[in-house]
């Protein structure tokens, strides 16, 4: 069981993905990338994830890539856990702006915007 849902804080869009991330829920998170493809500022807020598959570390990858490409700025929230340990794992925690909680992603957002 998964939910994707948007959110919006001020002039921040925020994705709030929660449960099992994988290729049958992937769907639904492409969906909500596209919807924020062009707001200036993005979280994606993995916080209440418990797992996620090759296809939605893809789809975090592009849309991250987009994002910047278009001038604009992308934190994706992941606290310790096991969705962070699969960051760790494949590097991605390294080459993508990733937050330990929502509030320091608009914070550190508000920052550079």
């Amino acid at each position: 069981m998964h939910r994707v849902v948007i959110e919006r804080d001020e002039a921040t869009a925020i994705v709030q993905a929660a449960g099992e991330l994988d290729a049958f829920a992937a769907p639904d998170l492409a969906q909500a990338f596209d919807q924020v493809r062009n707001e200036p500022r993005v979280v994606a807020d993995f916080d209440r994830v418990a797992f996620m598959d090759s296809t939605v570390l893809g789809l975090i990858v592009r849309m991250a890539r987009e994002t910047a490409e278009a001038g604009g700025a992308v934190r994706i929230v992941l606290p310790s856990g096991s969705a962070r340990r699969i960051f760790e794992i494949t590097a991605l925690d390294r080459a993508l702006p990733i937050a330990e909680t929502r509030s320091t992603a608009l914070a550190e957002l508000g920052r550079s915007g």
